[in-house]
């Protein structure tokens, strides 16, 4: 098993990082192969670029896919399992992950594959995706209002879609209070990390 970790949070001393590390030290327990994509780290670039509308917006193949964006295809493509892991940001991800949807998604990679045109790489279907954020308000309030079901909604069946066979996503909700939290959150992650092999 090789995972492939999409962090997005902009500070170390986010409860997000912390958990980040406690995935990394259960991944590590078990042996497991991982990379991590730290987009703010990487400064990875979340804004299209007016080439790469024109690549995407028309479905032109001939535009070229920047190199950033095939460093994070290579990256998928060795992956078994894509853990995105991030905080909930008025009822989403942050930007720079939304914006890495945008751009490491691809028309002629993520989706729209021309089989004429063998120079473009086709993603693979992965076998594992598992979506773990963080949110200040408890899960059963976002399950209340609505929000809960609509982010599954939006990473689920859209970003992750059918590029995943198995596909999860847990909510960490609660972080108002995380003392209380805390230790539920840990036997999640234990316990997500206990299911990779």
């Amino acid at each position: 098993m090789s995972v492939l970790i999409i962090y997005c949070h902009p500070s170390k001393k986010s409860y997000t990082y912390e958990v980040l590390q406690l995935l990394k030290s259960c991944l590590q327990k078990k042996q497991i192969d991982f990379q991590i994509s730290d987009l703010y780290a990487m400064n990875f670039q979340s804004d299209m670029t007016e080439s790469e509308y024109q690549r995407e917006g028309f479905a032109n193949l001939d535009v070229p896919i920047p190199e950033d964006v095939k460093k994070e295809h290579q990256k998928i493509e060795c992956a078994d399992c894509v853990i995105f892991l991030y905080p909930v940001w008025w009822s989403d991800c942050p930007a720079k992950l939304k914006g890495w949807f945008d751009r490491v998604y691809s028309v002629g990679y993520a989706y729209g594959h021309d089989e004429s045109k063998d120079e473009i790489l086709k993603m693979k279907t992965i076998l594992k995706g598992i979506v773990i954020c963080t949110a200040g308000y408890s899960n059963t309030y976002l399950n209340e209002i609505g929000i809960a079901q609509s982010m599954r909604n939006i990473m689920l069946d859209d970003r992750l879609g059918k590029r995943f066979i198995q596909k999860e996503m847990v909510i960490l909700g609660g972080t108002k209070d995380i003392e209380k939290t805390r230790l539920t959150h840990k036997e999640i992650i234990t316990a997500i990390g206990l299911k990779l092999k």
